[in-house]
């Protein structure tokens, strides 16, 4: 990852783990999803590895590139193959991160996570709900990708701007903030709504292309 030295790059010391899921089972529209890893390690090498917000080279405290989660026999083996995954690092006391891959794969992330921590926060970056109970025969699609987390976590939805009117059955709007009406203080709205822990899922359709 990043080209690194090889030193910063051993799992034993690494305090971060980085989890390839070059997964595209259920995308209904534009195909590609499951080439997102190796364009983003690719883009990686370019990337420069001084942080200047923080003033700190956070490689330093290591960072373990782990061997992709290949499963995708089934999106529910897929689920179950990182939700595994993702659990085994967590008990090593890594700090656990997944780049996909269709959104699909946060299913099995979330509940590791949720699994892991007490009261756990999930915002969720995103342009749609994503709150589907089920679709196209499985609760494992990108479009159910938080539906699960919608009932067992803190779920605080930012950037929504597509959906079905049936997700509303599942969505708290006191914790959503809609593309549409993004104010100045929203931010510090929705981290007051967060608990200490705290678990970030993106859906790159939530940036702006303009």
């Amino acid at each position: 990852y990043a080209g690194i030295p090889d030193k910063y790059a051993r799992l034993d010391d690494a305090k971060v783990v980085l989890i390839p899921v070059p997964y595209d089972g259920t995308s209904t529209w534009g195909q590609g999803a499951d080439k997102g890893p190796d364009a983003f390690l690719e883009a990686s090498e370019n990337m420069e590895l001084f942080d200047i917000e923080t003033r700190t080279e956070v490689y330093k405290k290591g960072v373990y590139l782990a061997p992709p989660v290949t499963e995708n026999s089934s999106p529910e083996k897929m689920v179950e193959a990182v939700h595994k995954t993702v659990k085994n690092y967590i008990k090593q006391e890594k700090f656990v991160t997944i780049f996909g891959g269709e959104h699909s794969v946060s299913i099995g992330t979330i509940r590791a996570f949720n699994e892991s921590f007490e009261d756990l926060t999930v915002v969720q970056i995103d342009a749609h709900a994503d709150l589907r109970p089920e679709y196209e025969g499985t609760t494992c699609n990108h479009a159910c990708a938080v539906h699960e987390a919608s009932k067992t976590t803190n779920l605080i939805q930012v950037g929504i701007r597509s959906m079905d009117i049936s997700e509303m059955d599942h969505m708290d709007e006191n914790q959503v903030y809609w593309a549409h009406d993004l104010y100045e203080d929203w931010m510090d709205d929705a981290i007051g709504q967060m608990t200490p822990n705290v678990f970030i899922t993106i859906d790159l359709d939530a940036f702006d292309p303009s």
